[in-house]
């Protein structure tokens, strides 16, 4: 019940400083932007003669590089939502208030996550929808999987959130923010560094980026969210005319991440929140 109770403050606290109103003037701004930009594409397209499949592919690739784009978004979003969400208390002695009461440390830090990670994942499903919504009506199509599109979105946003959270029980809200975003971006060139070692065929290289993924699980679910924007007609195309060497791309992925991986994303999301809370409790308040 204290968990919960955390929970439901941590959103009402997120709605207060208006973070929601501004999370939400941006997607309508950047959703009404891409979908013009997309209507004058697809328009202009048809007139001079295009057919529907290039078409869709064309709208798809347009598609992941607004994923792309909203996941930097959320990663940052995530990022300095859960920095300072045990730090700033820390720091400003908030936390040792709450805990004269009788709270349990780890409590706070999952009721903290819980109400954080509602706010994340509830935006996520809503401008992801939104998004490929808006982009169906001006040009009729739809990825094959948008539902599992935003699901990786926000698995990814969430792996975010939790390493921050469990960053600031140690650091500073701003270096813990920091530490996840370039996290952030290295895990992701790990994986365009496994697909061009892939490419030339250079095992040890690609076998060090793919356990990187392992590690901080953000770059493989980035994959599997371009696997489920990605026609299957491209991919069949990609595969025949260049083979395996497509996958040096980093906005192609043949298929979805193996569900070992899945499983292992959600524990790795487990375990570094048990983390968290351990820190917590170890730490002089």
């Amino acid at each position: 019940m204290t968990i919960l109770t955390i929970a439901r403050l941590t959103i009402l606290e997120a709605v207060r400083r208006r973070i929601v109103l501004v999370l939400g003037l941006l997607t309508v701004v950047s959703m009404l932007l891409t979908t013009l930009g997309v209507e004058r594409l697809v328009t202009l397209a048809r007139a001079n003669g295009t057919n529907d499949l290039a078409v869709q592919v064309g709208v798809s690739q347009i598609l992941i590089l607004v994923a792309f784009m909203f996941s930097f978004v959320l990663a940052m979003t995530a990022a300095f939502l859960g920095a300072p969400a045990i730090a700033a208390d820390l720091e400003s002695g908030v936390l040792a208030a709450v805990l004269a009461r009788p709270i349990r440390r780890g409590d706070v830090v999952i009721g903290r996550w819980l109400g954080l990670a509602i706010v994340v994942a509830a935006y996520t499903a809503a401008s992801g929808l939104l998004e490929i919504a808006a982009v169906d009506a001006v040009s009729g199509s739809v990825p094959p999987h948008p539902v599992l599109a935003v699901v990786f979105l926000a698995a990814q946003a969430i792996v975010l959130l939790t390493l921050a959270l469990a960053l600031g029980t140690r650091l500073a809200a701003i270096a813990a923010g920091a530490v996840c975003v370039v996290g952030f971006g290295l895990g992701w060139m790990a994986g365009v560094f496994a697909g061009i070692g892939r490419f030339f065929d250079v095992g040890p290289l690609v076998t060090a980026a793919e356990a990187s993924r392992w590690v901080l699980p953000s770059d493989g679910l980035w994959r599997g969210r371009i696997w489920a924007l990605e026609p299957q007609v491209l991919v069949a195309a990609a595969e025949n005319r260049i083979g395996p060497t497509a996958q040096a791309n980093p906005f192609f992925a043949s298929e979805p991440p193996p569900v070992a991986f899945d499983l292992w994303a959600a524990a790795w999301i487990v375990v570094v929140l048990g983390v968290a809370v351990w820190s917590l409790s170890r730490r002089d308040v």
